[in-house]
């Protein structure tokens, strides 16, 4: 459980800049999506539709992540359990997604990061 939770964190992270940029809401969230989509593909190769899949995917675990954190932000507990089900299905959706050979790109970039992120 908690390579998943380092990995969300690791997905959160990659669009950590755009946390701070002005817009709220549903920009804030699409720019941020779209941020994560660009270093994804930055790193594994995706075709033009696996681009607007991952983008997608992007966009839907950032906006259930969101709304677990304000449904959840009193009771820890489930917000964990909830956000470890996001995560799964995630990683389950862009396996999916992915080509084999980009998948395993994928999984090295993200322990790559996670590491790098630990210390």
């Amino acid at each position: 459980m908690k390579k998943s939770y380092c990995a969300l964190g690791l997905l959160l992270s990659l669009s950590a800049p755009l946390a701070t940029q002005a817009g709220q809401g549903n920009d804030n969230v699409t720019n941020r999506a779209t941020t994560m989509t660009r270093q994804i593909a930055s790193k594994v190769k995706l075709s033009e539709g696996q681009y607007v899949k991952v983008r997608k995917l992007n966009l839907q675990m950032l906006t259930a992540v969101a709304e677990l954190k304000n449904q959840y932000a009193s009771d820890p507990t489930t917000l964990d359990e909830r956000m470890a089900e996001v995560q799964m299905h995630y990683e389950w959706d862009m396996a999916a997604i992915l080509w084999p050979n980009q998948m395993t790109a994928y999984n090295q970039a993200k322990s790559t990061m996670t590491a790098l992120s630990i210390h």
